[in-house]
């Protein structure tokens, strides 16, 4: 009972100003509104899928997904099958939580690179799905050389030859998908 009493008095701010009171309402309620403005924009709750448009929530990927489209892995995998970890459940979204926090950032403030790159983190994940899907091809390679070597050393065109973020042509582009709020976009405008 007395911890029901402790949490009403801080629910309420008992024992501080009215204004106090007032200022910290108001500053939750603009910090839970504006954090559901920007899970609506950018549309976070399709990050907890598996579908390759999502990749797309980004400019930047539209290279990537529509290389992905047009290329043999779209028939048998999605984006998530080669760039995420398939230890257990945990592990997957932990991994997908952490890498979209740090593109989040990357993109938000503008600091992408024109060629994007596997960062550190990602190079593992990518090698060990290449490994999982490959297995039985990856038996007549001497194992000694693949794990010294990452595939795509030698398979480096799974994306396409992508020299920049605005390589692609505009026809090659599909529509963005919304961004939240019925404004829809056209790649490559």
């Amino acid at each position: 009972m007395k911890e029901l009493h402790l949490a009403r008095m801080v629910v309420l701010l008992r024992g501080l100003p009215k204004k106090w009171q007032i200022a910290i309402y108001l500053l939750a309620g603009l910090t839970a509104g504006l954090t559901l403005f920007i899970a609506r924009i950018s549309n976070a709750a399709s990050y907890l899928s598996d579908a390759p448009q999502t990749c797309m929530n980004c400019h930047v990927m539209t290279d990537a997904y529509v290389s992905w489209q047009r290329g043999s892995h779209s028939r048998v995998t999605m984006c998530n099958d080669c760039h995420v970890p398939h230890t257990n459940p945990v592990a997957k979204y932990a991994f997908k939580a952490s890498d979209g926090l740090k593109h989040s950032y990357v993109f938000t403030f503008r600091l992408e690179p024109q060629v994007l790159d596997l960062s550190k983190g990602a190079k593992p994940v990518v090698q060990d799905n290449c490994v999982r899907c490959h297995s039985q091809v990856l038996a007549m390679v001497r194992l000694s050389d693949s794990s010294q070597r990452k595939c795509w050393d030698c398979h480096s065109s799974i994306h396409g030859s992508v020299h920049s973020i605005s390589s692609s042509p505009a026809q090659l582009r599909p529509d963005l998908p919304k961004a939240g709020l019925g404004i829809s976009e056209k790649g490559g405008d």
